[in-house]
């Protein structure tokens, strides 16, 4: 590379690294601010508090580096504008896009840095963060309550409960269907399932079992039976975290058992799935149009850049936010909804960077 690629490209990495920098501590300070009660009041332990602040730092670090890359590429780009920097690169006759060259050398880098954040260090850091929240900040309050939870758990049964709390390890109104090819062979039902944990069996408050037979059904009745059941108590409704803690291919198996099982959480994993590729490609798209809105000399000098800038990144960030949480309660296709905002902007892209070059 030339020495332009090189004095971009150690002001773009080095703008970006220090606008990570000058941020995180200020999140850290205000979570800390509004969580320090909470932290006394559990005595949580030391080491256990500077984790969680790793945590959070790659955590949120993960979610917002498409807004520090737009703000940090806005602001350095400004000033290369404001001192004629730029002018003077292209009447030295440099092209507008070999101009821009060192820009998506940055984007690149940083693209690739994202992904494997995004796939293997995100995920991990959400896991402690989330795991920290629940376990000293909110007492278990993830999940206080689903209705109508229905899966399947293997190839011949099927299980239904009217509702399920996590915290108290019950389930009201549960039934399991145990087939054989398209025929029913057994229908277990309760009015109440209680985990017991020290032995990992199940208590069935107003047991019945219908065992279905050719010459006529046999009824079994009990007031109260502990059996064994076979699923898992947690298997039934995931947290809702649960996506977010687990690698892409690890990601990849659970969105695969959740949908043979049924679940209808199935559009939420996905969505987050999808933004493991998208997030790193947003890094080119906004990279383009904060060189594109902020390599002009403006009479109103770097605040209008900034202005316009943090416009674009904020209604970037509210699609991204409206349109994953459409998918997630809705039918609506989350491959479309995690990737419309990087269509809409790199097509805003693509007329910012062709009225620029003119």
């Amino acid at each position: 590379m030339k020495i332009l690629d090189w004095y971009i490209l150690k002001r773009y990495l080095g703008t970006f690294v220090m606008m990570l920098f000058l941020f995180i501590p200020i999140g850290i300070t205000i979570n800390i601010a509004e969580k320090i009660d909470k932290i006394l009041e559990n005595e949580v332990p030391f080491w256990e508090v500077v984790n969680y602040y790793i945590d959070f730092t790659v955590y949120f670090a993960n979610l917002l580096f498409p807004l520090f890359l737009f703000l940090s590429v806005i602001w350095f780009t400004s000033k290369l504008a404001q001192n004629t920097e730029i002018i003077a690169f292209l009447s030295s006759g440099v092209s507008f896009w070999r101009f821009l060259r060192p820009y998506l050398i940055g984007s690149t880098v940083v693209s690739l840095g994202a992904l494997v954040m995004g796939m293997y260090l995100a995920p991990n850091a959400s896991k402690g963060f989330n795991e920290f929240k629940y376990t000293y900040l909110k007492r278990g309050a993830e999940v206080q309550e689903t209705s109508d939870v229905y899966r399947q758990i293997n190839d011949k049964e099927y299980i239904y409960a009217s509702h399920f709390q996590p915290r108290l390890n019950t389930a009201r109104n549960f039934t399991l269907e145990h087939f054989e090819g398209n025929e029913l062979k057994f229908k277990i039902s309760a009015s109440r399932l209680k985990l017991n944990e020290e032995d990992s069996t199940y208590t069935l408050t107003n047991f019945n079992k219908r065992i279905i037979g050719e010459e006529g059904d046999e009824l079994i009745t009990e007031i109260s039976l502990d059996t064994v059941l076979p699923f898992e108590f947690e298997d039934l409704t995931p947290v809702s975290y649960m996506a977010e803690t687990l690698n892409y291919q690890e990601l990849r198996d659970f969105i695969a058992q959740e949908k043979r099982r049924g679940s209808g959480n199935i559009n939420r994993y996905q969505v987050v799935a999808y933004k493991r590729w998208s997030l790193p490609v947003s890094a080119y798209i906004l990279t383009v149009i904060a060189v594109a809105v902020s390599s002009m000399k403006r009479r109103g000098g770097m605040g209008v850049n900034l202005a316009l800038g943090i416009t674009l990144a904020f209604v970037f960030i509210f699609m991204d936010k409206v349109f994953g949480t459409i998918a997630e309660q809705s039918t609506f296709s989350p491959l479309l909804a995690v990737w419309f905002p990087n269509i809409f902007f790199g097509i805003l892209a693509i007329y910012l960077l062709w009225n620029a070059k003119r």
